[in-house]
């Protein structure tokens, strides 16, 4: 009867057998050569059905399981390994509901169905039919009392109830009893909300002062730092090389004698390496060198305990390669050295990772999904100039196929990503850094110690953990080199991490349109990329895509300019310009916002915030004053469809302009401060600097002129 059901039921699988596949070959791609395991393996590899090269190879370990409830559990985990829950199950479960999802969800739900046996198994339940609705509510309160959040616990509703949906569609059913939460509605069986959101507008933006230093220093590496360490790279794997071809000839020996014993003899530091956190002899570097092979090395190193005197006296390992990179005009290495050359050319991989990850608003999964080739040079066009840079590439959320299945391996995304200078630098180094065509994070070609070869692209932990080695290292170098002041602070959030910084991209589009670094002119080119929507949008997917990112930061800034402006009325402060009058109806009739950390459905809400054309307000800090846009007065030259100006082409003389008493008394500090830098400069210079000045007084004398209360222009 199984098989008749399984002939003409297609969502019903046949009986596996203990040598069936754990991974049919219908769910395997042509190209995926990851090993399969068997059904009656202790281990399932689930990477026969991972594709994406920034996912981790899981499996799933039965060990975990107990024995009495082993048999039941592994045919239902075979079933959804290999199956599909029927559209039926699937309606009215929302968008995101697949009838087969991804290889770590499949892990995790199993998981999670193995802690639920375990806990039966306490309670000396030997069978999943055992699970009744009376110990179906019994057990969540017991899951909860780990702790987890209400969209967590969620998750784990709709795993159990996966448990009962793929029981129906084994070949040999466990008769799961339905849980009561598909019957009655799942926010009963909930914990308590307790304000915890999820999602990449729920992450707080880096601070100004940690990403400051962080994005001078990475784009540092990149620009200036790059060709020295890629040369020291190339220049130490020749050694190795060379060391590793070496034999053993009395010539080598003698060369290792005569340029050893004399460093031993006079007491000078001998090349040293760290190694497990202890300097020892540089065997490598001194084979090559010396033509003695790493035998000969060895056996001189332990004659005469060179190891000893390497970790007591340590010397450098120089490379005979060109020093060209600067800081502050000086050589930013005496030499560049053997031990430090993998250490620099990882945190080279992560400094152009964090340029692409910050100035692109990419995912972390499509920047890991980046290929060598990715971004061409664009081809001249008629009248002899070149357009944008254009990064094609592959994205992975909520890529299905036609039946509604997850793809693993993603697809390449409509509409490419815009790339300014700086990303293309950072790309064009990590294709120096991997082989054509492959990941530009590869992390087997990104292994720069051990070279293990490992699968695909460096993971997201990996990836978070170079970061964080990548500040330890900047903050070590800043104060070597007496920069304090390019010291990186500890965010006061938390960990840097990846995902933070697609959120901190448009927080400083919206709120620093001067930029941080003297990126004002990018920032503001993003902008406009980015306010040019079109029918499919800008790194659009089935969602808003950044574009959703960009209008929750830009109406959370806009809801703070205008609380700002609320306050310094209330606090006596006039205010000018042609555009005062929309500014204080404006400032009274935008809610306060506090906080930064916002549901996902308040994207929507930005939006139609943001289209109130006339009656947004905008900071401009670096032109000292507020702008309340209204796109046809607009001097600025925004986009047809803008709903925010260009602030870093601002213009004298715009209908939008808004000034208050604070903006007056900002221009004149200003033009105190340009007076003073026009006494250490050139004449020329010096009165270009003072007119400056005076145009900055005389604009603050014109606000004083005609600047009024709120009350008055009511």
């Amino acid at each position: 009867m199984t098989s008749l059901a399984a002939e003409y039921d297609p969502y019903i699988l046949p009986m596996p057998v203990p040598d069936s596949p754990v991974v049919l070959a219908e769910w395997i791609s042509p190209g995926n050569t990851h090993d399969n395991a068997r059904y009656e393996d202790p281990v399932w590899p689930l990477a026969p059905l991972i594709d994406n090269p920034g996912t981790i190879l899981c499996s799933i370990l039965w060990r975990n399981c107990p024995a009495p409830l082993l048999g039941e559990l592994k045919l239902v985990t075979w079933t959804m390994l290999n199956g599909r829950l029927r559209p039926t199950y699937l309606k009215g479960r929302g968008v995101q509901a697949r009838g087969r999802t991804s290889a770590s969800d499949m892990r995790d739900t199993c998981n999670e169905w193995m802690r639920l046996a375990r806990w039966l198994h306490e309670r000396r339940f030997t069978s999943l039919a055992d699970c009744t609705e009376e110990v179906w509510r019994a057990y969540l309160p017991e899951r909860w009392k780990d702790g987890v959040s209400r969209d967590y616990a969620e998750k784990i509703c709709i795993a159990l109830s996966d448990l009962w949906a793929f029981d129906q569609l084994s070949a040999c059913p466990g008769n799961v009893t339905r849980p009561p939460w598909e019957v009655e509605g799942v926010d009963d069986f909930l914990p308590a909300a307790d304000g915890s959101a999820s999602g990449e507008n729920s992450r707080e933006p880096l601070d100004p002062q940690t990403l400051g230093p962080l994005l001078i220093w990475a784009i540092r590496f990149v620009d200036d730092f790059a060709d020295d360490i890629l040369a020291a790279w190339a220049e130490r794997r020749r050694l190795v090389a060379v060391a590793a071809a070496n034999v053993a000839v009395p010539e080598g020996l003698t060369a290792l004698a005569d340029r050893l014993l004399p460093l031993v003899e006079q007491g000078e530091a001998l090349p040293a390496i760290r190694m497990h956190g202890k300097m020892c002899l540089a065997r490598t570097y001194i084979s090559a060198l010396t033509g003695a092979s790493l035998g000969q090395v060895g056996r001189f190193s332990e004659r005469h305990r060179l190891a000893d005197l390497a970790d007591e006296q340590p010397g450098p390992c120089p490379l005979q390669v060109p020093v060209t990179g600067r800081i502050d005009g000086m050589p930013w290495r005496t030499h560049m050295d053997f031990d430090e050359a993998p250490e620099l050319m990882r945190h080279l991989g992560t400094a152009a990772m964090i340029i692409c990850l910050y100035l692109t608003g990419m995912r972390p999964q499509e920047v890991q999904g980046l290929r060598s080739g990715c971004c061409p040079e664009p081809e001249p066009g008629a009248d002899g100039t070149h357009g944008r840079h254009l990064i094609r590439s592959w994205h992975y959320k909520n890529v299905t196929d036609s039946d509604g299945n997850l793809v693993s391996a993603g697809e390449e995304r409509e509409v490419p990503w815009v790339a300014i200078s700086p990303v293309v630098h950072a790309i064009r180094v990590l294709e120096r850094m991997v082989p054509p065509g492959e990941l530009l994070l590869s992390a087997a070609h990104h292994d720069f110690v051990q070279q293990r070869g490992h699968h695909g692209a460096l993971k997201h932990q990996g990836l978070s953990t170079r970061v964080e080695d990548f500040v330890s290292w900047m903050n070590r170098e800043a104060k070597a080199q007496g920069l304090t002041d390019q010291i990186i602070p500890s965010d006061p959030h938390g960990a840097i991490g990846l995902a933070r910084f697609r959120r901190t991209l448009a927080w400083h589009i919206a709120r620093r349109p001067g930029g941080l670094v003297a990126l004002a002119i990018q920032y503001g080119h993003m902008r406009t990329v980015l306010d040019a929507r079109t029918s499919s949008g800008y790194g659009s997917r089935s969602r808003g895509g950044i574009h959703s990112v960009l209008d929750v930061e830009t109406a959370l800034a806009a809801a703070d300019t205008a609380a700002q402006l609320r306050d310094r009325m209330a606090a006596g402060e006039k205010i000018s310009g042609p555009a005062a009058r929309r500014a204080v109806t404006a400032a009274a009739t935008t809610p306060r916002f506090e906080g930064r950390i916002v549901t996902t459905k308040f994207a929507t809400k930005a939006a139609k915030f943001l289209a109130r054309d006339g009656i947004v307000l905008y900071d401009n800090p670096d032109s000292f004053l507020i702008c309340a846009f209204k796109h046809d007065n607009a001097l600025c030259e925004p986009e047809p469809s803008a709903t925010a100006p260009r602030q870093y082409a601002c213009q004298q003389g715009c209908g939008n302009t808004v000034r208050t008493d604070t903006h007056a008394q900002q221009m004149r500090e200003k033009a105190d401060e340009i007076d003073l830098k026009a006494t250490f400069v050139p004449e020329k210079l010096a009165k270009r600097l003072r007119r400056n000045a005076d145009n900055f007084r005389k604009m603050a004398d014109a606000h004083d002129a005609t600047a009024q209360t709120a009350e008055a222009m009511i």
